[in-house]
């Protein structure tokens, strides 16, 4: 599997932005907060001796009525406590870049890169372990509105080290 380094992820993305900024340079002026969306997840999940929660808010610029770029937050904590040697806290934060496009009424497709730092304490502190790590999704989903219902895959996903279980994942998109 061939490696992807940051840098020419971030040139990719750069030289991305750049082509979308220099399109919307032929809109009519506009009010800049008037073009900016919000949205993003939050949730929580508490079981027993477990306990999750998930705080990751988005803001997308509208360049033109069919393209929209943007960031995003990630902040999530985890803990698990059995009374085990592999019972753990975790906390993952990062940020992100996002690209999105609506090439026709109903289809929504975006692209977003993540890097995350994860941080897992264990009971044993031998298996201790911090790192960065990328993801690279690229996505498609239905849209009815602001509500876009869809799937996403990571290119760079890596098994051992990312916080996620598979490269696909199946997303909920509301931005208002």
């Amino acid at each position: 599997m061939k490696a992807y380094s940051i840098k020419n992820i971030s040139v990719i993305f750069v030289f991305g932005l750049f082509c979308c900024l220099s399109f919307s340079q032929q809109l009519q002026e506009s009010k800049f907060w008037d073009r900016v969306l919000f949205g993003g997840n939050i949730g929580a999940t508490f079981g027993n001796n477990f306990s999750s929660v998930l705080i990751a808010p988005q803001a997308i610029y509208q360049v033109t009525d069919y393209i929209g770029l943007g960031v995003g937050l990630n902040y999530s904590y985890s803990e698990r406590d059995l009374n085990r040697s592999d019972d753990f806290k975790s906390t993952i934060a990062g940020g992100s870049f996002i690209a999105l496009a609506q090439p026709i009424d109903f289809l929504q497709v975006s692209a977003d890169f993540e890097y995350l730092n994860v941080n897992r304490n264990f009971a044993d502190s031998s298996f201790d372990d911090n790192y960065w790590v990328p993801a690279f999704f690229l996505g498609a989903g239905y849209q009815q509105g602001n509500f876009v219902l869809g799937a996403r895959y990571d290119v760079l996903f890596n098994e051992r080290r990312s916080v996620y279980q598979n490269g696909i994942q199946p997303f909920i998109r509301v931005l208002f």
